[in-house]
């Protein structure tokens, strides 16, 4: 498989909304109608329930996971990388939904195991620790996110790593922007409440 083969497929299966997916065959629901409007695992949970998140979960990891082999088999570290990011590109901006997705988390964490299992390791059980303590899956989220190139450099990792992480960290807090006001409000969702029905189906 050539080098820009292996990113472009990386970014179609990045791409694949399985919170919908799963949403549709699950509940028959679109989740993009419910909570916040996300196709995302924390969305998923909200609106139709915990097996449902943990399938789109592992499912969106597996992308990553996946994209980072595609490029292992094209070629070098670089494929390996620019490969990774383009699922993360595609679950946040996919093209079969208008370039309209996730957050990109789970997708991230799923490159992230695959580069570089140790700092996925501490940054999950980072996580989980947060969630924990203040039941804000965003708000871990964030955290996990600012901190992955902070802990790149402390594993020192590799320089292509840490500008990779800079950008998917980029990627993650732009995408919870609309999380972040919520924060700031405080009226942000917690884990365990349900979604509401929206009235503007594809606002976001």
């Amino acid at each position: 498989m050539g080098s820009v083969l292996a990113i472009i497929t990386s970014y179609l299966v990045g791409s694949i909304p399985f919170g919908l997916i799963i949403g549709k065959l699950w509940a028959g629901i679109d989740v993009r109608e419910y909570g916040s409007g996300n196709i995302g695992t924390s969305n998923v949970l909200r609106t139709v329930g915990p097996w449902a998140a943990i399938t789109v979960f592992a499912l969106d990891v597996a992308k990553g996971a996946l994209a980072v082999y595609l490029g292992t088999l094209a070629g070098g570290e670089y494929v390996r990388i620019m490969a990774g990011v383009a699922a993360i590109v595609g679950h946040n901006w996919p093209i079969y939904l208008r370039f309209k997705g996730g957050m990109g988390i789970a997708t991230s964490l799923g490159v992230v195991m695959t580069l570089t299992p140790v700092v996925a390791l501490v940054l999950l059980g980072l996580w989980i620790i947060i969630v924990g303590i203040t039941r804000y899956i965003s708000l871990a989220s964030l955290a996990v996110a600012f901190l992955f190139p902070v802990f790149l450099l402390v594993f020192d990792a590799p320089w292509t790593y840490v500008l990779a992480g800079v950008l998917i960290s980029a990627f993650a807090i732009h995408r919870h922007r609309d999380n972040i006001k919520r924060l700031l409000g405080g009226t942000e969702h917690k884990i365990g409440e349900k979604a509401k029905k929206k009235t503007d189906t594809r606002n976001s």
